[in-house]
């Protein structure tokens, strides 16, 4: 049919116009919706609804492994071809999980992982509602004006299906479990099949493990010495911290070591002189040893009146009181 030759021409014209191709499944998707996520991606990517066996003949008509299709479609019940020249395996996939939404689940619909219901106060007025949702299980009660959940409940387990109005009373309280969208199935770029798990990638947590991988390397790279451009002005540094001490500490006069030893000179004479005698002392290391000597006390009197305070005032007001006392005995004789 010439229809089916038309279609197999414009996946063939979609696979070779493409660096990046993409097998997605539109299986679930509304048809108004399908519209507006195809024209949000237009601009970027090629994507053309057609059944396996027609892709699967475009496929082999362009040259490729027609394995790597069936690896391709793993999973897919209505499966779309996907091929771009602007994004990358990883920005698919970003671009693609932008188009999901939850919906409301409705008889049928395979719950893909445990669906619960946490206490709560929905905030829904009194109502039927609250008969339908003990109805199927969940335990629902009128308390304040509203509809609260009393406690945490598994509506439904991973894999169990929807039955009833189960879903519909799920989606009254805000849980919509079934996601729909253009769910990727994989990439093929550069002749390699990227799978979706791969693709997800939390980029945040990327970035922080980059830079966690960074730092230990540069601290690696230091520690061992190793010459580079980003290590050079650390090294320089540490080893510079380490020759200044080594001189310090064999007293080799140089102009960076003469300020650190003139000072420590100084406060070990400081400390001689505080040892002896004051007649053995002339005026000028009296007058230092005062200098010293008050600010010593001047640090220690800020520090215990920061941490006294409370304690001086008491104090004070007792002898306040007792210098009270003592004047009226004095009155009485």
């Amino acid at each position: 049919m010439s229809w089916k030759r038309d279609t197999v021409n414009d996946l063939l014209e979609v696979i070779n116009n493409g660096e990046t191709l993409a097998v997605i499944d539109i299986h679930g998707v509304p048809a108004d919706s399908m519209i507006g996520m195809r024209n949000n991606l237009r601009s970027n990517m090629k994507i053309r609804v057609a059944k396996k066996r027609l892709m699967r003949i475009a496929w082999e008509q362009a040259g490729k492994d027609l394995s790597v299709l069936e690896e391709l479609f793993d999973g897919a019940i209505q499966p779309a071809l996907v091929s771009t020249g602007d994004y990358n395996s990883f920005e698919v996939f970003s671009e693609l999980k932008k188009t999901e939404a939850g919906r409301a689940a409705k008889p049928g619909d395979v719950a893909s992982e445990d669906i619960i219901v946490e206490k709560q106060d929905t905030g829904m007025p009194p109502g039927p509602i609250v008969g339908e949702l003990n109805t199927v299980g969940i335990p629902a009660k009128i308390m304040g004006g509203s509809v609260h959940i009393q406690k945490r409940h598994v509506a439904l387990k991973a894999g169990e299906v929807f039955e009833g109005d189960l879903g519909m009373l799920l989606g009254q309280i805000g849980i919509k479990p079934i996601v729909t969208g253009l769910r990727l199935c994989g990439t093929y770029e550069d002749g390699v099949v990227f799978s979706p798990s791969t693709l997800d990638i939390d980029y945040e947590q990327f970035e922080q493990d980059l830079i966690g991988m960074a730092a230990g390397g540069f601290n690696l790279a230091c520690n061992i010495t190793w010459f580079t451009s980003q290590t050079m002005p650390t090294l320089l540094a540490k080893a510079s911290r380490e020759a200044l001490a080594v001189a310090l500490e064999a007293a080799i006069a140089t102009a960076e070591t003469l300020p650190h030893l003139i000072g420590r000179a100084h406060r070990s004479a400081i400390g001689i002189a505080g040892s002896l005698d004051s007649s053995a002392l002339d005026d000028e290391l009296v007058a230092m040893l005062g200098a010293a000597a008050s600010a010593a006390t001047q640090a220690a009197a800020v520090v215990e009146s920061a941490s006294d305070a409370p304690a001086e005032a008491e104090e004070e007001e007792e002898e306040e009181e007792e210098g009270g006392f003592a004047g009226l005995g004095d009155l009485f004789g």
